[in-house]
């Protein structure tokens, strides 16, 4: 899984390797400063913290 979010979403390996476990455990939300504010991987929503 973690290639394809690699390719289609333009991540990092290790990023994308972190998607793809907030995936599979389950997760709705992932809170990272480093990865787009607000976008939706597939259930996934990932949320900067630091953003206002």
């Amino acid at each position: 899984m973690d290639m394809r979010i690699q390719s289609r979403y333009l991540y990092s390996f290790y990023d994308s390797l972190i998607i793809a476990a907030a995936l599979e455990a389950g997760c709705g939300n992932l809170y990272s400063e480093d990865l787009q504010d607000r976008q939706r991987i597939e259930q996934l929503t990932i949320v900067n913290p630091f953003r206002g």
